[in-house]
């Protein structure tokens, strides 16, 4: 058994440390094994833990459940993706809550180079249901590399999910529970489907309860994985508007689709709208203007690059944006092994160049 994926799982487990305070924990102590070794009164020294989540950490019950975890994974032929792996999703990565680690099942690429997240009301009408599956339709006929996430709830999430299928493009749900379960029940064949192209995911483990405020937890992960989050249907309230209220605070974008001022289902759309909380879209040609999506091949912008005159370490941009499609300014950073800002120079440069091109949130891709 691998003893530091023990303490990983087990990190996640302590009752009062959220994603934020465990990473904080690991910071200052070196290591995640070395959480679970450090005294009482060092861990008391650190920042917001305090006596009492010092002793929870200590609790011999939280590695029994983590082993427990573990046996279960294996069995079941569950990954996990720890936040300091270098495979967790690199979109995910950046969100200040993003959790300490996801269990995925299923065949998927979280890093693909185009993610979107489809989601709306669970009351969805036929109006709702004929926009998501028409955007998917234009999706599959611009041949993009494209992965579309939504919540695997009733209504426009499930719609999302099946139109995917029905098109054969990768789609993934993020769930509030653990992959022991799935609810609801009446989609558990949407989602075996969904696990040979594309799949789960959730930061809970195994035997957690359905909980209500779980649903809204892991709105993050949705809006967090994904380069925009469109609202297809939504009332004044409800999770849709969450998941977009979260994307909008990690800088992503946010689409909304319009609908009539009567329509009760059409009103948060509309409010998002109103109050500049998404923009405006009516199909795939809105999305691609506000994304800045070409369809010219890929061939075709290399070929166009190799006529400016870059230095050896722009022609190593330029290569890591032809290799990944996307990428934030500290992943090229870290890539090239540069300073942050000696990189944000270069991409500058570039950009005049009109090599390149800047996306909210610090993330850059060829022009």
């Amino acid at each position: 058994m691998d003893d530091k994926l023990v303490y990983k799982i087990a990190l996640s487990m302590i009752p009062g440390v959220g994603g934020i305070l465990a990473r904080n924990l690991v910071a200052y102590v070196g290591s995640v094994e070395g959480v679970f070794r450090e005294p009482v009164k060092s861990l008391m020294k650190i920042p917001g833990i305090g006596e009492v989540n010092a002793r929870r950490i200590q609790q011999k019950e939280i590695i029994q459940n983590a082993e427990k975890e573990i046996l279960y994974i294996e069995r079941n032929n569950i990954g996990l993706l720890f936040y300091t792996d270098k495979n967790y999703p690199r979109r995910l990565k950046t969100c200040v809550d993003a959790p300490l680690l996801i269990y995925t099942k299923g065949n998927m690429n979280l890093d693909e180079q185009r993610v979107i997240a489809i989601v709306g009301t669970r009351n969805a009408t036929d109006y709702g249901k004929k926009v998501c599956d028409e955007l998917i339709q234009q999706f599959f006929e611009r041949k993009y590399p494209i992965l579309v996430v939504s919540g695997l709830a009733y209504g426009i999430d499930i719609q999302a999910h099946k139109s995917a299928l029905k098109y054969n493009l990768p789609t993934v749900g993020v769930i509030a529970h653990g992959l022991d379960k799935l609810y609801p029940s009446l989609h558990a064949d949407i989602a075996r489907k969904m696990v040979e192209n594309g799949g789960l995911v959730t930061d809970f483990s195994s035997g957690t309860k359905i909980d209500p405020p779980n649903f809204l937890r892991r709105n993050r992960i949705i809006a967090g994985l994904a380069d925009a989050t469109i609202v297809v249907e939504s009332a004044e309230k409800g999770g849709a508007l969450v998941t977009a209220d979260i994307a909008s605070s990690y800088n992503r974008d946010v689409f909304a689709f319009p609908g009539r001022s009567g329509d009760t289902f059409s009103k948060g759309c509309n409010l998002l709208i109103r109050n500049n909380g998404a923009a405006l879209i009516n199909g795939i040609n809105d999305l691609e203007y506000f994304m800045g999506w070409e369809t010219i091949a890929k061939e075709k912008v290399i070929q166009s690059s190799l006529f400016v005159d870059l230095s050896p370490e722009e022609d190593k941009v330029v290569e890591l944006l032809t290799a990944n499609g996307e990428l934030f300014i500290d992943q090229i950073s870290a890539e090239l092994g540069l300073p942050v800002s000696r990189v944000s120079a270069m991409l500058l440069n570039l950009e005049f160049k009109n090599v390149l091109a800047a996306l909210p949130g610090k993330m850059y891709k060829l022009r």
